[in-house]
């Protein structure tokens, strides 16, 4: 078991494969020229297969591929493959785009519930967003997983006068469909212009969807992110991730594994430990794990806490999104 100073297990991997994506959006990737990492510096089939064992030895129960987006990587085919044979829950987080071409190899590497990033039901919006005009193929693509009895949540980053008026539009979703929206609180990294004033929180998304509906939470599982909610009459479900107003830093589980092999041991941690690089050089990577989950803060990577409005982005050390995987 890996676990850290406060008592907290880690069984949760997620394992960026490329920091590489065909969308564009403003809050993930940085606006100047992005350089993506050559493919030599990434880690390969080979090195992801032997790294994921090691922390299934360890205690993990359950790994998620990110990005970037994960099913641009030419050999994503190979690395489902492989981790599809561990004894674990495998997921995986797309924008989508991708999912038709792939749907073959997501089905035989046993994943049963994918997470689509999607941040407007408007196709003029999803271009201002993303900057690239494929809202109807994300669209079908979630119609073909819900035929496909795969579980779909629907991750939306939630901004102030940019897509909050299209929250109840989100849950017009979930009346007919197995669908969990999981509206995201906007939160700071590296080059996304982030500012208080633009993050729309847990009270208010609640505020907005009980105008409409009876809102009724669900009891909490263990490791949740998220706060969760039914309305009666609606197949699906929402959910609200709030690590701006009401961090869930207490019963963190997760451990982030960067798509150029650095783990992280906080989505906000400043330091990385270099799990490739060692490796590479015929190290015993077990050690490294341990004093880095050893080192993790108590909350937010100690970089802020308290009260969101008082946070200055400017002073925060960290990646941009797009490198870190989410």
């Amino acid at each position: 078991m890996i676990t850290d100073t406060f008592g907290r297990v880690h069984d949760y991997l997620r394992i960026s494969l490329t920091d590489n994506c065909n969308l564009r959006c403003f809050y993930c990737m940085p606006e100047e020229k992005h350089a993506f990492a050559p493919a030599a510096k990434l880690m390969q089939v080979n090195e992801i297969e032997t790294i994921a064992k090691l922390f299934v030895e360890n205690g993990v129960k359950k790994i998620r591929l990110t990005g970037g987006e994960p099913l641009v990587r030419k050999d994503a085919p190979k690395i489902l493959k492989s981790l599809g044979k561990l004894d674990i829950e495998l997921a995986i987080t797309t924008n989508g785009i991708r999912v038709d071409e792939m749907l073959n190899e997501l089905l035989e590497a046993n994943i049963k519930a994918i997470n689509i990033s999607l941040d407007t039901l408007q196709p003029d919006k999803f271009l201002k967003i993303t900057r690239r005009d494929l809202f109807q193929r994300v669209r079908n693509n979630i119609e073909l997983l819900l035929k496909h009895n795969i579980r779909v949540k629907i991750n939306v980053v939630v901004m102030k006068g940019l897509n909050d008026d299209e929250i109840l539009d989100f849950i017009s979703l979930t009346k007919h469909n197995n669908i969990e929206v999981r509206f995201i609180e906007f939160m700071p990294f590296s080059g996304n212009q982030w500012t208080s004033n633009q993050v729309f929180t847990l009270h208010e998304i609640l505020v907005k969807v009980s105008s409409k509906y009876d809102v009724i939470p669900v009891e909490p599982e263990p490791n949740d992110t998220s706060s969760r909610y039914i309305i009666d009459g609606h197949v699906g479900s929402f959910a609200v991730i709030s690590t701006m107003s009401q961090p869930f830093c207490d019963t963190c589980n997760r451990m982030r594994l960067t798509a150029d092999g650095k783990l992280k041991n906080c989505l906000f941690s400043k330091d990385e430990t270099d799990l490739l690089g060692a490796l590479r050089n015929g190290q015993d990577i077990l050690p490294l794990i341990e004093q880095t989950m050893k080192a993790k803060a108590k909350a937010l990577g100690g970089q802020f806490s308290g009260v969101f409005e008082n946070i200055d982005a400017s002073k925060l050390e960290n990646r941009s999104m797009i490198t870190i995987g989410g």
